[in-house]
């Protein structure tokens, strides 16, 4: 009797090691699963063009942009905050680059105070959170409407066109068939992920987000080292926005603010591919395939663009989740 009471424990005991060790790859791989599924279903369901490649390009075309944005995303979520700015920072700096051109400047002299745009933003966010000690929700909240507004009184509240060929091709031109944007998109995430994985100011940020105190107590200035974080959000959210002005051959006032909400999805998708749950840079652009992948195979099959909006709100819904459990497991 004794002997089959021990029997029936360590089976009990083996049972629940197995489901755990299923939860922790569920938990570690679940992304890129979910990626592999959504190749393969739509894949099924239309083989003659999914992965074909033009349609390949066009996926890679229509995410280059979210790419640099939820690159920005990721940086500040790294440090252990988020930016809910990302989106109007990026649409105001394109209406500033195209309403200067359209106003007779040089395209370069546009594309830089688009640019200073982003920056001073972003300086702003990180002087509100990191010295203010506002929260980020509050501020990135605050400057998103206030952002917003500026936009739109740039834009005069309509959507400007017209600007230079010589514009438009960073965003329309092709190098070996390969739109512009998609090359753009590869540099500046090279650069984010060099930045966080070798630098110092990269590994400051990652002891911040894993331990403020401990980074405080490590010597590391916390205050700067967010503000920094803060302001190159900003900067290369202002890159997202030039690039999608260029693209699209026009400005206005919220063209990038869906850009925002699918940049935290893929970030959160993001965390789920390392055992740490923190956030990093090859998971968020994981997590960019993923909604990029859903997109491009929904317009195929015809799927009504309200419905694609609901699957998007579920997507985030689970990101979120498996996030939270992530860090539960941790």
């Amino acid at each position: 009797m004794t002997v089959e009471k021990e029997s029936t424990r360590t089976a009990a005991v083996v049972v629940q090691q197995s489901s755990r060790t299923a939860g922790r790859v569920l938990l570690s791989g679940g992304t890129v699963v979910a990626l592999i599924l959504l190749v393969l279903f739509f894949f099924l369901m239309r083989p003659d063009s999914f992965l074909s490649f033009v349609n390949v390009r066009n996926i890679l075309y229509q995410v280059s942009i979210l790419a640099i944005i939820a690159g920005a995303q990721t940086i500040v979520m790294v440090v252990g905050d988020f930016d809910l700015s990302v989106g109007a920072t990026s649409s105001l700096a394109g209406s500033v680059a195209a309403a200067l051109m359209l106003d007779e400047h040089s395209v370069g002299v546009a594309i830089l105070a688009g640019l200073a745009v982003g920056l001073a933003v972003g300086l702003v966010n990180g002087v509100l959170i990191a010295y203010l000690n506002l929260s980020a929700f509050v501020a990135t909240l605050a400057t998103m409407t206030s952002v917003i507004g500026l936009a739109y009184l740039v834009t005069a509240g309509t959507t400007l066109f017209g600007m230079p060929p010589e514009f438009t091709q960073l965003g329309q031109g092709r190098l070996l068939t390969i739109p512009m944007p998609v090359y753009f998109a590869i540099a500046i995430s090279l650069v984010i992920w060099a930045m966080l994985r070798f630098t110092t100011v990269g590994r400051r940020w990652h002891a911040i987000g894993g331990n403020v105190e401990v980074a405080r107590l490590s010597g590391v200035n916390v205050r700067f080292a967010r503000l920094l974080a803060f302001t190159l959000a900003g900067f290369v959210s202002a890159i997202g926005g030039i690039l999608l002005a260029a693209r699209l051959g026009s400005a206005s006032a919220e063209q990038g603010g869906d850009n925002m909400m699918f940049s935290v999805a893929a970030v959160f998708l993001g965390m789920t591919v390392i055992r740490s749950g923190a956030a990093n840079l090859g998971g968020t652009m994981i997590g960019v395939a993923i909604i990029g992948v859903m997109s491009n195979g929904l317009n195929i099959l015809g799927v009504n663009a309200y419905v694609q909006q609901v699957v998007t709100g579920l997507i985030i819904i689970a990101a979120v989740t498996l996030s939270s459990l992530k860090t539960r497991e941790r």
